[in-house]
């Protein structure tokens, strides 16, 4: 899972519907609803059936000859925010540019088909994804009055922006269609897939470190686990009860407790602080207090902070939940499709061979998240899933692809997956292109809305991310 925790908690504000057709007029509402037709599969399969793909549009700032900013949510469901709040509502303000946001397919309201079986995913696939927004960005270059509530100047210079996966998705972008985008910012892009991604678990570890509790919370994860692998219902019980954690089983509970404790790694540091040291290190500072009882304060908090009821915890932490359910709207469901058939990218203790600290229990393994892939989506699932075939497919497109700006934090949780690795980029910038690591910044912290609060790190990026847009742009 990326933003699994997030997205649980999020809420998507309400929207009126209208086809971008009968929009005459002034721009309307960024929160109103359009849709486009296309294809279950762009590549012959499921009988030429088609389906309703959402978007919305901010088209304040829009003067003709302005460019199209065209984003995804990735994994989540369209919000007005993408295209109000975020540091392209800026850029667009300052080129007269137009807004678009699309929801992915599978994702929101945007559903292919009528359920989430393994026969239904099998058309989310990365190419059919990439074809969607191709198909928009193409109907807004040659048809704009087709998809836009006001009129937009044809042929219109496109920037597609996104971050996390959306990051993928805005360089994929440019690299498989070149001739339909002009440049992409893709900020903590995902792009290099991990079979087994401890590195995962490490990252949240040095934010730990930085900030001065790694040890303890360290030690207080190896006395959990202690109860977790005990086999003893009685204590497992009670360490449930004193977490304020529903009563899953212990590979279960040992996974929601690695969802709770790494949440506020993927919050944005700024001058104001960070959250990872307010609200996780802060519980582990009084050495009188046992790890254990600190790291249940600091569970317990994160609960009340994100007014988590028991359902959605067990939402968040039962792994079994999606196996006899294919009903739609079960963001967990598809992406699990999504490590089981694409990228992988387990989010593991670091196996006990690399003799390295873990901040997740030793219940979080490989064999945790890969014993659901078949049970939940069909036999024909390969387990496990060739991450070293995507790379070579997905990760390799994008070696002499011009005109990206690659962004990615220093304390990224996400940050070796990305080509901004604790070791050095895995990617050498092209013609156009550039490469920018964020020093203190958290995961894609450089597509947020301009605040005064930014690090002037993040201030530093966004600005050189401008200029190469301008420079794409002339």
């Amino acid at each position: 899972m990326l933003t699994t925790f997030s997205l649980l908690i999020s809420a998507t504000a309400a929207m009126i519907s209208c086809h971008a057709a009968m929009c005459a007029g002034a721009p309307p509402a960024s929160s109103t609803q359009y849709w486009i037709t296309q294809p279950v599969d762009h590549f012959g399969g499921a009988g030429g059936a088609t389906w309703q793909q959402q978007y919305l549009v901010n088209a304040t700032f829009y003067r003709p000859g302005g460019p199209i900013y065209v984003s995804t949510p990735g994994e989540s469901p369209v919000s007005a925010r993408y295209i109000d709040n975020s540091h392209f509502t800026l850029l667009a303000q300052r080129t007269s540019g137009l807004l678009v946001t699309l929801e992915h397919r599978y994702f929101g309201v945007s559903n292919p088909m009528p359920d989430l079986s393994g026969a239904s995913l099998q058309f989310l696939t990365i190419e059919n994804a990439l074809a969607d927004f191709a198909a928009f960005i193409r109907a807004a270059k040659r048809t704009p009055s087709s998809v836009f509530p006001i009129p937009v100047v044809a042929n219109a210079q496109v920037i597609f922006g996104g971050g996390s996966y959306s990051g993928n998705i805005a360089a994929w972008m440019r690299a498989r269609y070149p001739d339909l985008v002009l440049g992409s910012w893709a900020s903590s892009a995902i792009v290099y897939g991990r079979l087994q991604n401890y590195q995962f678990d490490q990252s949240f570890g040095r934010h730990l470190a930085q900030v001065g509790c790694a040890q303890r919370v360290s030690q207080a994860v190896s006395d959990v686990d202690a109860i977790l692998l005990s086999n003893n219902s009685t204590q497992l019980a009670s360490m449930q009860a004193k977490f304020g954690i529903p009563a899953l089983s212990a590979s279960d509970s040992a996974g929601l407790l690695a969802a709770l404790i790494t949440t506020y790694s993927m919050a944005p540091v700024t001058t104001a602080g960070d959250y990872v040291e307010s609200r996780v290190c802060s519980f582990f500072g009084n050495a009188s207090i046992k790890a254990t009882d600190a790291y249940a304060a600091a569970i317990r908090s994160t609960i009340q902070q994100a007014g988590l009821t028991q359902q959605a915890l067990v939402q968040i932490g039962n792994s079994s939940l999606g196996i006899d359910n294919y009903e739609l709207g079960q963001v967990n469901r598809v992406w699990y499709y999504m490590s089981c058939t694409w990228f992988g990218n387990w989010q593991i203790a670091p196996p006990r061979w690399t003799q390295l600290k873990s901040y997740r229990s030793q219940l979080v393994n490989m064999a945790y998240f890969q014993t659901n892939c078949r049970k939940k989506f069909g036999s024909r699932i390969p387990v496990p899933v060739d991450v070293e075939a995507y790379n070579r497919k997905w990760f390799n497109s994008l070696r002499g692809v011009s005109n990206v700006f690659y962004t990615g934090g220093a304390l990224d949780i996400w940050r070796d997956t990305t080509i901004t690795t604790s070791y050095g980029n895995i990617l050498q910038p092209a013609r156009g292109s550039s490469i920018v690591l964020i020093e203190g910044a958290t995961h894609a912290q450089d597509l947020g809305a301009d605040s005064p609060g930014d690090l002037a790190s993040v201030r530093r990026a966004r600005s050189l991310g401008d200029a190469l847009v301008s420079r794409w742009l002339a």
